[in-house]
């Protein structure tokens, strides 16, 4: 083993960077700890989110494949864990004895594709004061490249997507999770996150966007209906979306398109409510259509300074005439909230909805104890969740956007 920590680390992330070409899915257990043995650790584990964002699953090699000496783990939750702590602060946790460093300790990393959270990396070592901040770099570094070798292997395999998944998913959930982008994404001037839930049975919402230059192109969906017909409703919205983006519509004529094929495909018995809109990055300009949909907010210094419930278009599918577009000129640090109609009816036993001041109210707070976004709209849905014991009578989605001006540091994972 080379002795220089510089190209212990080299090693280590070469064994992985070649995994990346030819290894399964189920070889990634095996070829992480090769990697972290590099480094002086004696054990690694991947663990990967659950769909519900509560529950932290090890990743281990299926049966019959992989390296028989990689022990059973146990599934961590994210709530009082160090595990945890390392996924939801997205910072690197060490645990051990500092009166008895030589009884070892544990690293745990988080697994980051940009700044979408997949997991943790466990690292055991067995001296507590091998643990320098230079390892603690190191070990963040591996944990980056291990988000890419999951990320790549998950495309050609199943194991990621099995392990991830506590419940079955409906079919109609399996097709609507195919269609997401990564549910969190941060660039110098813009942040964006998103959160879908119930996570094994939705079908109707979904949520889609792109950031090409300096534009951000946004839009929140909800299909009439629970079913599949939903699903295959929210598909077309979203096809259609992405379509007209990539063949170069502006933001009225991507609308109008999106409408044609709802129109040809479903006819007069299916529609869907949608926001679809742009933010300029560099002026803080949000131009949106609203297609029947609950209106955006802004969001200034934890308070709705603003309800965009002007214009109102009918829904996609039976659109009349050209849609319109609202303007909006942000402040910067404004945060932009988009949801479905799901999260504010959300009701408890007693029929009291979740509503609009209890939803900015989360955020606010979960952004004023300086979270980032994604850990806001996670710990939203515990709310929404909690708030109506646990079983949600409807799909709920939202999209939280911050738009933090020539201030990138406010946007650092």
């Amino acid at each position: 083993m080379p002795h220089d920590p510089a190209e212990r680390a080299l090693r280590a992330f070469e064994v992985l960077l070649r995994s990346s070409h030819v290894a399964r899915p189920d070889d990634i257990p095996a070829r992480v700890r090769e990697a972290a043995a590099l480094l002086g650790a004696d054990d690694a584990v991947v663990y990967v989110v659950d769909y519900d964002q509560v529950m932290l699953v090890p990743l281990l090699a299926g049966v019959g494949v992989g390296d028989p000496a990689l022990a059973p783990r146990p599934t961590l939750p994210l709530a009082g864990t160090l595990a945890g702590r390392a996924f939801t602060e997205v910072d690197v946790q060490v645990t051990g004895s500092a009166a008895n460093p030589a009884d070892g300790a544990t690293a745990w990393a988080p697994v980051l594709d940009g700044s979408h959270r997949l997991g943790v990396l466990e690292l055991t070592f067995p001296d507590r004061h091998a643990v320098d901040s230079a390892l603690r770099h190191l070990t963040a570094g591996l944990a980056s490249v291990v988000a890419d070798l999951v990320m790549s292997r998950s495309h050609v395999g199943d194991l990621v997507e099995r392990t991830r998944r506590r419940l079955p998913l409906s079919l109609e959930a399996e097709l609507q999770w195919s269609l997401l982008p990564p549910l969190s994404f941060v660039a110098p001037q813009v942040s964006i996150s998103g959160v879908l839930v119930p996570a094994n049975e939705v079908a109707g919402d979904s949520f889609d966007y792109a950031v090409n230059d300096h534009v951000a192109h946004l839009a929140i969906i909800d299909a009439m209906g629970h079913g599949l017909d939903a699903t295959l409703m929210s598909a077309v919205a979203v096809g259609a979306l992405r379509n007209g983006r990539r063949s170069g519509l502006d933001l009225q004529d991507t609308v109008r398109s999106m409408d044609k094929h709802l129109s040809a495909q479903f006819g007069d018995f299916g529609f869907v409510t949608a926001i679809v809109g742009e933010l300029d990055t560099h002026s803080g300009i949000w131009g949106w259509v609203t297609a029947g949909h609950p209106p955006g907010l802004v969001v200034r210094d934890g308070h709705v300074v603003k309800v965009l419930d002007s214009p109102v278009d009918p829904p996609l599918g039976v659109l009349v005439g050209a849609p319109t577009v609202g303007e909006e000129r942000l402040q910067r640090g404004d945060r932009l909230l988009l949801h479905t109609d799901g999260v504010i009816e959300a009701r408890d036993s007693a029929g009291v909805f979740f509503g609009i001041e209890r939803l900015v109210d989360y955020v606010s707070r979960e952004a004023a104890a300086g979270r980032p976004a994604a850990e806001t709209l996670r710990r939203l849905v515990l709310g929404i969740l909690a708030h109506q014991e646990g079983f949600l009578q409807d799909d709920a989605t939202t999209i939280l956007v911050d738009w933090a001006g020539d201030d990138p540091s406010a946007m650092t994972p």
